[in-house]
């Protein structure tokens, strides 16, 4: 190769995790084949120069037809590649050193002169490619941490040459890639525990900080960096927390804030945020310190009055809005929430009748839930939130935009959210609230006793079939063990038991709420249809056994008590 070439050609980028918009491309995952290597191209480029300038005789054509013809025999007859084993890893890990090595000294040796270096930098880029092949033998990896090959490819993420790094990042993407992880739980804990102690999240961050996303190559680059976090927090869900404090949770919020188009890049980051404040408290305290709440809510103002224009689109939004109710869990975010006027906003969205309605509602129920919501439940009704929760209490909305909006799935946040304020507000808010179930001659009350008789259908019908399936287990001598127990318990949820317990929790509230017209409609509805007060209670205690999971126990039981006087007086 002479100079012109070396300092044009563009190194084969082998694998690569397809982003959105690639047509030909396979789905997420999934990897591409590799293409013919530079010199192969080289090859075929020299045989066409050659033949350029001839005419177009019978003689002549049958000529270039059968150059052509050689040349994909030569190829045919090279020897196949040798098959991957210990010593050929091994073999190949050597090389790897050995040219990332000379290309080290050389760039130190003449750090003006690329001529000098190009070279050595496409040998090691070649390597890197050829080593894509350790990804289909997972239980060779411990070859790659002993032969100190994993500290010397976190080191080329580096690299002054981004291409290089960007080929590092698409090995590594692929060496993590989960079903590959899984085929040796070994060779996976292995490399996992290698890449962690290289602070391979904090090296990749920076990485990504240097990157142009307006070249594709990069871009991609990415892509790949996020598949790669992916990848080892689906195996090692622990190593959220470090990732997150390695720069990851601060690169992530820069980028969905970034002003540029939205795009699969965009989509992944919020996928990847969801990911990291999942059942994670260290992680959503990280987020709210970095004024992360304010970047989610603003991000998702767009979606007030437009709908998401685009499928993906609306997978980002649903995203965010996950990512926000996981961060509401923690009670100092909601504090935050509440200044940064998130209330106002999921009550516009509320009442906007868009896409981001359902979720803005799930929204409110995190932020409202428990005596951590206090605060949240008083601004909403100072916001005038109860004239957009009663009429989607009274009427679920038939259209839901989103099909994965269930009518179950509806009316268990709204009566959640009123629950919640039953439980949290006092003096004139409540007055307010309890006066909205008076209204009409009590129509709401109505309301609430027409969705109690359908829940309580739904949950005796799966009581009655668990108890048949109980029945019949025993019947065959098999145990009830408490993992037979927790699946059926699951099951009468998914039948609306939880539905039932809060609707049940606000027909003992407002009984007991001193106000005389709206115990004695719930008793009048009760009798009415051949309901019974003791399956109310019935109802009630189980809800009061389970209650405050994860709190303290002086919690649990002031709670529990609290519940228990209700259901006496009712």
């Amino acid at each position: 190769m002479d100079v012109g070439e070396l300092l044009n050609y563009q190194p084969d980028r082998g694998a690569k995790r397809p982003r959105g918009g690639d047509g030909d491309e396979e789905t997420k995952g999934g990897k591409q084949q590799k293409g013919l290597s530079a010199r192969e191209l080289a090859r075929y480029r020299e045989a066409a120069a050659g033949m350029e300038g001839w005419g177009d005789t019978e003689d002549l054509r049958g000529d270039k037809k059968r150059i052509l013809e050689k040349l994909m025999d030569q190829d045919e007859e090279e020897p196949e590649a040798e098959p991957v084993d210990e010593s050929s890893v091994k073999k190949m890990i050597l090389t790897f050193e050995k040219r990332s090595y000379k290309n080290q000294e050389l760039r130190i040796k003449f750090p003006d002169n690329p001529e000098k270096f190009m070279e050595s930098e496409l040998d090691l880029n070649d390597i890197i490619q050829e080593m894509h092949v350790i990804a289909t033998m997972p239980d060779l990896y411990h070859l790659l941490v002993e032969l100190n090959a994993v500290h010397s490819l976190l080191s080329l993420l580096s690299h002054e040459n981004t291409d290089v790094a960007i080929a590092v990042v698409d090995l590594l993407q692929e060496l993590t890639d989960i079903d590959t992880l899984q085929e040796s739980e070994e060779g996976a804990e292995v490399l996992i525990d290698a890449l962690l102690e290289g602070q391979v999240v904090a090296l990749l961050v920076q990485n990504m900080e240097r990157l142009d996303e307006q070249v594709k190559e990069e871009a991609d680059g990415i892509y790949n960096t996020l598949a790669i976090t992916e990848n080892m927090a689906e195996f090692r869900p622990g190593l959220c927390t470090e990732a997150a404090q390695q720069g990851l949770m601060q690169w992530l919020l820069k980028r969905i804030k970034a002003k540029i188009p939205f795009d699969a890049n965009k989509l992944y980051c919020s996928e990847i945020l969801a990911i990291l404040l999942q059942n994670n408290d260290n992680t959503r305290e990280l987020l709210g310190e970095m004024d992360g709440i304010d970047v989610l809510l603003q991000q998702l103002s767009v979606f007030k009055r437009h709908n998401p224009s685009t499928a993906e689109e609306q997978e980002m939004m649903e995203n965010l809005f996950d990512a926000l109710c996981s961060c509401l869990m923690l009670p100092a975010n909601r504090d935050r929430f509440l200044r940064g006027e998130g209330l106002q906003l999921m009550n516009l969205m509320l009442r906007e009748k868009k896409m981001s309605r359902t979720s803005s509602m799930k929204v409110l129920d995190h932020g409202m839930i428990g005596p951590e919501g206090a605060d949240n439940c008083h601004k909403f009704v100072d916001i005038l939130g109860l004239r957009t929760i009663f009429p989607l209490f009274m009427k679920t909305p038939k259209k839901m935009k989103k099909a994965a909006a269930s009518e179950k799935e509806h009316e268990e946040h709204v009566c959640s959210i009123i629950a919640s304020m039953l439980r949290n507000l006092k003096s004139q808010q409540r007055t307010r609230l309890l006066n909205k179930f008076t209204e009409n001659d009590c129509e709401k009350v109505d309301r609430l006793m027409e969705m109690h008789f359908k829940y309580l259908e739904a949950v005796q019908q799966a009581d009655k079939r668990i108890e048949g399936e109980k029945h019949e287990m025993v019947r065959r001598g098999e145990v009830l063990d408490d993992g037979i127990e927790d699946e059926f318990y699951l099951r009468r949820l998914d039948a609306g038991l939880f539905v039932l317990q809060l609707i049940c929790y606000i027909m003992v509230e407002i009984s007991n709420s001193g106000i005389s017209q709206l115990q004695q409609r719930v008793q009048q509805i009760l009798n009415l249809r051949g309901g019974s007060v003791k399956v109310v209670r019935h109802i009630m205690r189980e809800y009061a056994e389970s209650i405050g999971d994860g709190k303290t126990d002086e919690f649990k039981e002031a709670e529990r008590k609290r519940i228990m006087d209700l259901v006496e007086n009712f």
